[in-house]
């Protein structure tokens, strides 16, 4: 039996549509106050949707029943500096419950991180899975949860754990909605006006998925993979959006002290309504920043060619605008 954590998210569902297309029928967590995604609701004869909180350590046990394998997609994000503390807690000690319950039964695991949890490069170099975040240089939340569970998964891994890590740039695709990447494309639908001078990496859900599924089915283990399309300009990426939509592209550049100031207005503002802001300190000031990403790894792994990033904005495009 193969279990999908996280499943009711962007690349949860994604992948456990990919598995169910591929002939598989498999378990799936979701908390009780989660819906069934869209997309799996034309499987429920391939899927057997199961309660487990990762912080359950009993529920998660009773979810690996006759599991072989696990793919961890199951993550708290948040951006609220209330959630930074409890958010990291979450994060690491539901990864480590799983990963002591798949080394003791003998589960091979593909963890979910992202390259929030990757480290800087030299300028002029490419980032690659040799480099590290510093957590004492590091304040965003959800990056140092996201590198705080990964060393529980190395710490099983020592421990005689078969995993593989893999580091996602921004993922991107129709099934996202409005939320998550989704916002980039309905905040330029809804005309933006400013761009900023930073590059970063995108990739189609599918592709993440299917990279996922090809090193599970592998022999591979101990190892972590930037799964990354293409590196993007932030205006380009902008532009084409706009482009496909049919509304003016971002023409200000915003710079590093307008966004500066933008944080600091969104903060207030979410002070004042309770409500998550728009955008946080760690967004504002990494828009400005150029970080592009080495995919030759994965690619060299498996042999795998990734779909070009024009051709899923189309496709998030073609959704939005219907």
């Amino acid at each position: 039996m193969i279990l999908v954590t996280g499943a009711t998210g962007f690349l949860g569902a994604e992948l456990a549509k990919e598995l169910i297309l591929r002939g598989n029928t498999i378990r799936c967590t979701k908390r009780a106050s989660s819906t069934i995604p869209e997309i799996l609701i034309p499987y429920p004869g391939k899927i057997e949707w199961v309660e487990a909180d990762l912080m359950d350590a009993f529920a998660l046990e009773a979810a690996l029943e006759d599991v072989t394998q696990v793919y961890n997609c199951a993550a708290w994000v948040s951006l609220k500096a209330a959630d930074k503390e409890p958010m990291i807690r979450t994060n690491v000690t539901g990864t480590g419950y799983l990963v002591d319950l798949c080394t003791e039964r003998g589960i091979r695991m593909v963890h979910t991180s992202s390259v929030a949890a990757v480290g800087e490069a030299k300028p002029g170099e490419l980032i690659t899975e040799n480099h590290h975040l510093d957590p004492t240089l590091e304040e965003d939340g959800y990056a140092i949860s996201k590198l705080e569970s990964e060393m529980e998964v190395w710490r099983g891994i020592a421990e005689g754990l078969d995993a593989v890590i893999v580091n996602p740039t921004i993922i991107i695709g129709p099934s996202a909605g409005i939320e998550g990447s989704g916002q980039i494309f309905e905040t330029v639908r809804k005309g933006l006006k400013f761009y900023t001078r930073g590059t970063i990496g995108f990739v189609d859900v599918q592709d993440v998925a299917k990279c996922m599924i090809a090193l599970m089915e592998s022999d591979i283990t101990a190892e972590r993979y930037i799964i990354n399309g293409e590196n993007r300009p932030y205006q380009q990426i902008f532009t084409e959006i706009a482009n496909c939509l049919g509304v003016p592209a971002p023409a200000t550049l915003a710079k590093p002290w307008m966004m500066e100031l933008a944080w600091r207005g969104a903060a207030f503002w979410g002070r004042l309504t309770r409500q998550a802001p728009a955008i946080d300190k760690t967004s504002a000031r990494a828009a400005s920043v150029t970080r592009e990403f080495d995919n030759s790894k994965i690619k060299k792994a498996i042999g795998f060619e990734f779909k070009p990033v024009s051709e899923t904005v189309k496709e998030v495009c073609e959704v939005l605008t219907k």
